[in-house]
């Protein structure tokens, strides 16, 4: 149903102990452990956070570096645990957080394709069938047997955008992976996020590219701070915000 909720995040605070002074190697940080001479003082990277996303939404997470975003999508998609609340995924998740997370760097393209297609739960013989359609998206057909650690981060870009939506996940998450690459590729990878949202897809997705994300969203969560400042449309908070 087009009602049906596919993310709930229900009060969700982060919080993070930085230590009150620096420190230059482990074994400086050992030694002054042993003797006290290190505190911790608390981060709250987030507080109180909550809203719900339906099936087939586009939602963008919009805010100032330092606001909360990546922390956000990192506990949405189950990489952190939140100090408290709870966060709900219904259905199978296509996470595109960290660029090259998920890569073995001393292998090759093609066999990371198959790597990462284990990883996303797919079987060898889906990722055989899909191998091509992997290659011609990325436009990487040259590079596939070359070792990942030589590629460019728009390469990376390219081949993790290619894998992760192969397939037709109930639910994208895509943290800046499309600021990374030329225009040509961006626009192919927002016309495969728009035939996936046509598709069904949930879409949550955050851009420094205020522009990209008023077209590719319906709704914003506006963070700041840690703190969610404003949740609406996007045609009217990404205007504010840029205002700002």
């Amino acid at each position: 149903m087009e009602n049906d909720i596919m993310i709930n995040v229900n009060n969700v605070s982060m919080r993070f102990n930085l230590a009150s002074e620096k420190v230059n190697s482990l074994k400086e940080y050992f030694i002054k452990t042993l003797k006290r001479q290190i505190s911790y003082n608390d981060f709250w990277a987030l507080k109180d956070i909550s809203f719900q996303v339906k099936r087939g939404e586009s939602v963008g997470l919009i805010g100032l570096n330092g606001s909360g975003k990546s922390t956000l999508l990192k506990i949405i998609a189950g990489v952190l645990k939140p100090t408290t609340g709870m966060v709900q995924v219904f259905g199978e998740m296509a996470p595109l957080i960290e660029l090259g997370a998920g890569f073995d760097f001393d292998l090759t393209a093609r066999e990371n394709v198959f790597l990462n297609g284990a990883i996303l739960g797919y079987s060898h013989e889906y990722m055989e069938a899909n191998y091509q359609d992997i290659v011609d998206f990325s436009e990487l057909g040259p590079f596939m047997d070359t070792p990942v650690k030589n590629f460019s981060s728009g390469m990376l870009s390219r081949l993790a955008f290619a894998i992760a939506t192969i397939g037709k996940p109930d639910v994208l998450i895509v943290d800046e992976v499309l600021s990374v690459g030329d225009f040509h590729f961006q626009g192919k990878c927002e016309e495969r996020i728009k035939a996936m949202l046509d598709g069904g897809t949930t879409l949550l997705f955050v851009s420094h590219n205020v522009e990209q994300v008023e077209e590719l969203c319906d709704r914003v969560v506006w963070l700041e701070h840690g703190h969610m400042r404003a949740i609406g449309p996007s045609e009217v908070y990404c205007k504010e915000y840029s205002e700002t």
